[in-house]
């Protein structure tokens, strides 16, 4: 079970398979240069960014899903690791941000679909909202993706949401980390938080 978690009540936690450019997106959240890997998986354990004078902090977990020259009884261990922490702090976590790569999410869910098998992303979702986490898909890539509507909608679909996702604002994110563009989930992190009362902490994603 991962360790270092800073003495803090509210939380917002990010989650994902390895290689969706969530070490990306920390950086243009936080302004923090840390290590980020060609190789999936280079983070195996929670980044944590918490702020002098206030009880926040945000959770980098760990990437789950296939990494390269990590065995498959490791990677388990990952996932486990990452499901056990989130139902640890569900009552902190104030938001979980999923990240999934917008150019291929919907190739990997299809892939991994069938028979008794549930695809990492799919589950994930409805783990964090089984468990009473508001949730964000934050959609990041979306630079790279040309039929954006249509890829979104089907992403909706396969999460079983009804598409248009121009109707799930709060949920679906379409961003590009690496560009800079992180606005969509900038704002629909900033919904959840006020849903809670929780407008003190808006500076940190405006």
């Amino acid at each position: 079970m991962f360790e270092g978690r800073p003495d803090r009540d509210a939380e917002v936690v990010f989650v994902g398979r390895s290689n969706v450019g969530k070490s990306t997106l920390m950086r243009e959240l936080t302004g923090h240069q840390f290590e980020t890997g060609g190789k999936p998986g280079v983070t195996r354990s929670p980044n944590f960014y918490d702020w002098a004078g206030d009880d926040f902090v945000l959770t980098d977990l760990p990437g789950f899903g296939f990494m390269s020259g990590v065995s498959e009884e490791r990677r388990e261990q990952i996932k486990t690791d990452v499901v056990q922490y989130i139902e640890k702090h569900a009552d902190n976590i104030l938001v979980g941000v999923l990240v999934v790569d917008g150019k291929s999410v919907v190739d990997i869910i299809d892939r991994h679909s069938g028979g008794d098998e549930v695809p990492h992303d799919v589950e994930m979702f409805h783990f964090l909202r089984d468990v009473g986490v508001p949730t964000v898909v934050a959609v990041n890539k979306m630079d790279k993706v040309d039929d954006r509507d249509e890829r979104l909608n089907d992403l909706c679909d396969r999460l079983g949401l009804y598409p248009p996702w121009k109707q799930w604002r709060d949920t679906i994110a379409p961003i590009s980390a690496k560009r800079g563009n992180i606005d969509a989930l900038q704002e629909a992190v900033k919904t959840h938080l006020h849903d809670q009362k929780r407008d003190d902490l808006l500076k940190y994603f405006s």
